[in-house]
């Protein structure tokens, strides 16, 4: 063994950019990229359920001023269209959760799927950038 010690790990093993260490020794485990997509997929509909309960709240805040309120009927509107958005892209990342992704018959299919949520994000987040230029 080479007494240097900064070409091990703390576990004793050769670095792998170490000069000792051998590429074989390199793991040869595949990397999960359903458990990836699975992750990205739950902080993406956190992330949805956030919004989606800040856009409700909102919804009645303008529902509690009235007809009267100067944006009113805009703002019902834009809210409606954000909610039926974030729940389609909600529908859309459950799929996405249950779906393999090793299966390479499926990959043009969820590459749309993805894309398609992607876009929807995109549009939500245009129009609560409207709401909240209209103000409650």
């Amino acid at each position: 063994m080479d007494s240097d010690p900064k070409g091990y790990e703390l576990n004793g093993k050769p670095r792998l950019d170490s000069p000792g260490a051998r590429p074989d020794a390199l793991p040869k485990r595949p990397l999960n990229m359903n458990s990836y997509a699975n992750k990205k997929s739950v902080a993406e509909s956190m992330l949805d359920i956030a919004l989606l309960m800040a856009n409700a709240s909102q919804l009645k805040a303008v529902i509690n001023q009235g007809p009267g309120f100067h944006s009113f009927v805009p703002l019902v509107v834009l809210i409606s269209i954000s909610l039926v958005l974030q729940i389609t892209v909600g529908v859309l990342l459950i799929f996405l959760f249950k779906t393999d992704l090793n299966n390479p018959a499926k990959h043009a299919k969820l590459e749309f799927l993805n894309n398609l949520a992607t876009g929807l994000v995109f549009l939500i987040v245009v129009i609560n950038i409207f709401i909240t230029a209209f103000g409650i």
